[in-house]
């Protein structure tokens, strides 16, 4: 395992901004972590990267403890914090020219920062002082220098903070381009970016993993159902003629005569709905599955555990 968290814990007095957390990151994996504004999403980030001790648990890093004086984890991993420092009176290119000495990587560091240059896409900028540069550009300064000693697991907090819509499509691409070969972790609030680029999701709130499975089965959880059908209908019905429908769980009137039928079973009851309208002699204008969004899963998990 490339990331193996167990059992860790973090206070900060009497606060806990971690509680028992555990989970596992093969390699190969793009993993979003996600949760609402003091979840402990950067708390645990740091954990990882050993910015902060955990008050208890355990930590491994490409199977190396964290904890281990002897050996540097730390060389495995690139890690861009969520807010981005950089020396701001430095040039682009001597600024990664300088991070790559600070790796040790000798003769081929420059090499290195050229490939960097042109994978993030600073070409112009790059005899620019970083305090120039817009905070999409920083950003990608800050995923160079993540990238430079080419780490095999990758921490990301906000990766595409300040970017704009063309920045933000290149990015995910590139993220997703380099977590075929590594480990990825990145925080983000932007919903479609886990559903673009993350093959699992892990959600945490207040300190508590909430949520830990892959993005299409977080996908399916909202209150027990796995699966939303819009139907409307010519007719005016109630809430009461699809009670009878078999596994419909939840009647929700959305307007007019469209209504979201949710149940909690894994077998399409579309066609169970069609059967039922077509005894009943309702006309169907409308059936199909409702695709179900990140920001409606999140929602439902943080509140649930709030």
């Amino acid at each position: 395992m490339s990331i193996e968290v167990k059992h860790v814990t973090k206070k900060f007095g009497e606060q806990k901004a971690l509680n028992d957390v555990t989970f596992t990151i093969p390699s190969g994996q793009v993993v979003g972590f996600l949760g609402p504004n003091g979840a402990g999403k950067s708390t645990m980030m740091k954990v990882i990267t050993g910015f902060i001790k955990p008050t208890s648990g355990e930590v491994m890093v490409n199977g190396v403890s964290t904890h281990n004086p002897r050996i540097d984890f730390r060389k495995h991993i690139g890690y861009l914090p969520e807010n981005n420092p950089l020396y701001t009176e430095m040039f682009v290119k001597e600024y990664l020219s300088f991070v790559a000495k600070v790796y040790g990587l000798g003769e081929i560091g420059s090499k290195r920062v050229k490939e960097l240059i042109e994978l993030t896409g600073i070409n112009h900028e790059q005899n620019k002082k970083i305090g120039q540069l817009s905070r999409g550009y920083r950003q990608r300064v800050g995923l160079a220098q993540a990238l430079l000693n080419r780490p095999s697991v990758l921490i990301l907090d906000e990766p595409t903070s300040g970017l704009d819509p063309n920045q933000i499509v290149e990015i995910r691409q590139l993220i997703a381009d380099v977590g075929k070969e590594k480990t990825v972790m990145l925080s983000t609030h932007i919903m479609q970016e886990v559903e673009a680029i993350c093959s699992r999701v892990i959600i945490i709130n207040n300190g508590i993993i909430v949520a830990d499975d892959s993005t299409s089965k977080v996908m399916l959880h909202n209150k027990g159902c796995v699966q939303d059908i819009l139907i409307e209908l010519v007719d005016e019905v109630n809430e009461d003629d699809f009670k009878l429908i078999p596994n419909v769980l939840n009647i929700t009137r959305v307007e007019g005569k469209t209504w979201l039928l949710s149940s909690n079973s894994e077998e399409d009851i579309r066609p169970a709905i069609f059967r039922y309208c077509v005894e009943k002699g309702y006309t169907i204008l409308t059936l199909k599955q409702k695709s179900r969004q990140m920001e409606e899963v999140f929602q439902t998990l943080t509140q649930i555990n709030s």
